[in-house]
């Protein structure tokens, strides 16, 4: 009796150019995926880091804490007497924490220049005890690993404006790679199931069995997390991602506009106390809140001249998900505008989620641990996946 043969199944349609998409888009931006998941991976326990190394100036010593601290023009003129630089300070944050040093920035850039180092003209963050003015620690961030890592995951070190596309458009490729991956590895059958889920080298003894497994199941693994922070990633980057949020949360397209608010003290005399009224009131408001952030430039992020002076108060310390907007007349320190956390609507609550989610830091340290890991694993898939490629050429060339 002849010997039945059983015929290999032949791919689907779906599985046939998920594998050709999956191949293509890994090699045509495997590098970029691979710079972009590196640096994204060491960003993530950037405060815990700087928390260690910074610790002596982050906190101030006990014994100089007194019931008020000195006046905010009087250390804003510490800090710029002791600095020294061209530029005006940009901002404050104050915690609500006694026991943490005022945070002085100086932020300029220059939208016209090219790559990272040129558009950042001047990033200097400045620790002030602000009991006694002395000046605990002054870094110049725009030298510092995390700001550098940062921008090269943003827009690898090219102007963050138009960077931001040279690594968006590769992200859109990963996140069909990820699709087309869980394509890939989904079993035909119940016996196909039991070796996709767990390593079993009991006796497999060649590398490229192992590094097969090691890109077919960790991917697998990572694949949904690695969704997640590709999709908040490109949010960024992209106006309709963040457009199809919004209809998606709110039902609109745009967030809310926020109203110029005119004020009759806008005609008086600039009281020179009108940032320490922005700060008591603050502290009324949002006793219980971690910090807040007063410009004291007179201009927003874009550069433009501010009317009045907006605060941003944060929720939780390392977070940006709950924040509360308050508007003060720029000249009497009168209060405009109190806009809280809870009056939200669900896309302008997720805009201020965004960065928490995409660093993991939403969900507290297990979320960081989780996202490391993950981050991890998406820096390696580039690599395991050009020597599957690269072991499956040679073969075909030895036939």
């Amino acid at each position: 009796m002849k010997k039945k043969h059983h015929h290999k199944k032949k791919p689907s349609f779906t599985k046939k150019w998920s594998a050709k998409l999956h191949l293509w888009f890994g090699l045509s931006v495997g590098i970029i995926v691979f710079i972009v998941s590196l640096t994204g991976t060491m960003y993530v326990f950037k405060d815990e880091i700087q928390g260690i190394l910074r610790k002596d100036a982050v906190y101030v010593k006990v014994e100089t804490i007194t019931q008020n601290p000195l006046s905010i023009e009087v250390l804003k003129e510490k800090v710029s007497m002791e600095v020294n630089e061209k530029y005006p300070v940009s901002s404050v944050e104050i915690p609500l924490d006694k026991s943490r040093s005022y945070e002085f920035l100086y932020y300029e850039k220059d939208k016209k220049a090219w790559n990272y180092f040129d558009e950042v003209k001047i990033n200097k963050l400045i620790y002030v005890n602000q009991y006694t003015g002395q000046i605990l620690g002054i870094y110049n961030e725009k030298y510092d690993l995390f700001p550098i890592l940062k921008a090269i995951h943003w827009s690898l070190l090219l102007n963050s404006d138009w960077g931001k596309y040279v690594v968006g458009i590769p992200v859109v490729l990963f996140i069909i790679m990820l699709i087309t991956g869980i394509i890939l590895w989904w079993p035909q059958n119940k016996r196909m199931r039991k070796g996709r889920f767990s390593f079993d080298w009991k006796n497999v003894k060649t590398w490229k069995r192992k590094n097969y497994d090691l890109h077919n199941i960790l991917g697998f693994y990572a694949s949904f997390i690695a969704l997640l922070l590709s999709l908040s990633g490109i949010y960024f980057a992209y106006p309709w991602v963040k457009s199809a949020f919004n209809i998606t949360l709110s039902g609109s397209l745009e967030l809310p506009k926020e109203k110029e608010i005119k004020s009759p003290d806008s005609l008086l005399t600039k009281n020179n106390s009108v940032f320490d009224i922005t700060a008591q009131e603050t502290r009324k408001l949002y006793a219980e809140s971690s910090s807040f952030r007063i410009p004291l430039n007179g201009k927003n992020k874009k550069g433009k001249e501010l009317k009045n002076i907006p605060v941003t108060v944060y929720g939780e310390d390392g977070k940006f998900a709950i924040r509360n907007q308050l508007v003060f007349d720029k000249y009497s320190g009168k209060l405009l505008s109190n806009k809280p956390h809870q009056k939200l609507n669900n896309a302008e609550k997720y805009a201020n989620a965004n960065y928490d989610i995409h660093t993991g830091s939403y969900f507290g340290i297990v979320g960081k641990i989780i996202w490391f890991i993950t981050g991890l694993i998406c820096t390696s898939l580039p690599v395991t996946g050009f020597l599957v490629w690269l072991g499956k050429k040679k073969k075909g060339i030895k036939k």
